[in-house]
């Protein structure tokens, strides 16, 4: 080989590791350039880690509708109560959109029998209500738990004719209008049982309806709670008995929740509950303002809604001892009048936030 063919092979030799070189350089440079456009400052973006990637999964298998159930009618379509102001002031849906809700659908409903068949059926994920339905639903087998209990002192009223009788021993062969499986049906079984009065008739009707047939004569006496019983009253049928005046008769509210949805969002409890506390700290803090939306609510004047549903009767935490054990006592009420189909431990049905 030619002194000349050797220095013309090693020119194009150089050449093409200088092009080679040029190549790898240009090509490392685009690298880091897309790597730098994933973040802010041109750094690449921190792999997630397991507990932020589970996070992000558990977020997005819960609805973004929650279906919430509640007793009662009003213009604002809400109940009273931490749940209630909640819900009125933002409280609750923005504790609960970093779950990924997106909307909570209230709907009202005239009794708790009425409500617990839309949560049975799918229709509603969540419902407060009386523990008397309660407790009758979970006993015939509905698929709930138990998340809170907000109040522990419902009182019911037993109110007789204009001009009828006037005392609990007059019941006896008499016709009462209750809504059957409510606490008042509850309230009044057990207390002429107590009274020892066997010889009556009970017939189903809503409040409205009972109220008519009371002003008739057709009925004899009819059990209310709330404002609705307090006008009764004060309009001059008589009043034969509260509940206030029996301990263990008193009622309890019950939230409860499908076991259905508790699948899709198992941390729930943990997340109503906090929203529901936070709501009722705000609320202590605006007491005045709580009143007014209270009486709103519950078709009333502040000064009745002040009488009847105190601020001082919502409760703190989601379980007390004392509504536990009127919970336990009203269940085992029911499943001896065969109200409820099955008997079952309490504890069993309470879900407990970790």
């Amino acid at each position: 080989m030619t002194q000349h063919l050797r220095e013309k092979i090693g020119g194009r030799s150089r050449s093409l590791k200088l092009t080679l070189a040029v190549t790898t350089m240009l090509a490392a440079a685009m690298l880091l350039q897309a790597c730098g456009s994933s973040g802010d400052k041109g750094e690449a973006a921190p792999a997630k880690t397991s507990k932020e990637a589970a996070a992000g999964e558990a977020k997005s298998a819960v609805p973004a509708v929650l279906n919430y159930g509640f007793i009662g009618s009003n213009k604002l379509n809400l109940p009273s109560g931490a749940e209630g102001w909640g819900l009125y002031k933002g409280i609750i849906q923005a504790e609960l959109k970093q779950y990924g809700i997106t909307e909570i659908k209230a709907t009202g409903f005239p009794n708790g029998p009425d409500q617990t068949e839309s949560l049975i059926s799918g229709r509603l994920d969540l419902g407060s209500l009386g523990d008397t339905p309660a407790i009758i639903a979970y006993g015939s087998g509905a698929k709930t738990r138990l998340i809170t209990q907000a109040s522990t002192h419902t009182v019911g009223y037993l109110i007789g004719q204009k001009g009828g009788i006037k005392q609990l021993q007059e019941l006896k062969g008499q016709t009462i209008a209750i809504q059957k499986g409510s606490f008042m049906h509850r309230y009044v079984v057990g207390l002429l049982k107590a009274a020892d009065i066997t010889d009556y008739k009970l017939v189903h009707m809503l409040i409205p309806d009972a109220e008519a047939a009371l002003a008739r004569g057709d009925v004899a006496a009819i059990t209310d709670t709330g404002a609705r019983a307090l006008k009764l009253i004060d309009d001059g049928f008589p009043l034969i008995d509260e509940s206030a005046n029996h301990p263990d008769l008193l009622g309890t509210s019950a939230t409860v929740v499908s076991n259905d949805y508790l699948g899709k969002f198992p941390d729930f409890p943990k997340a109503w509950n906090a929203a529901r506390e936070k709501a009722l700290a705000d609320l202590k803090q605006h007491e005045d303002e709580y009143y007014e939306f209270a009486a709103q609510v519950n078709n009333t004047t502040v000064e009745l809604t002040k009488k009847l549903y105190p601020i001082s009767d919502i409760k703190e935490q989601a379980f007390t001892d004392e509504g536990l054990k009127l919970l336990s006592g009203t269940k085992d009420f029911l499943v001896e009048e065969k109200l409820a189909k099955k008997d079952f431990h309490v504890e069993d049905w309470v879900l407990r936030a970790p």
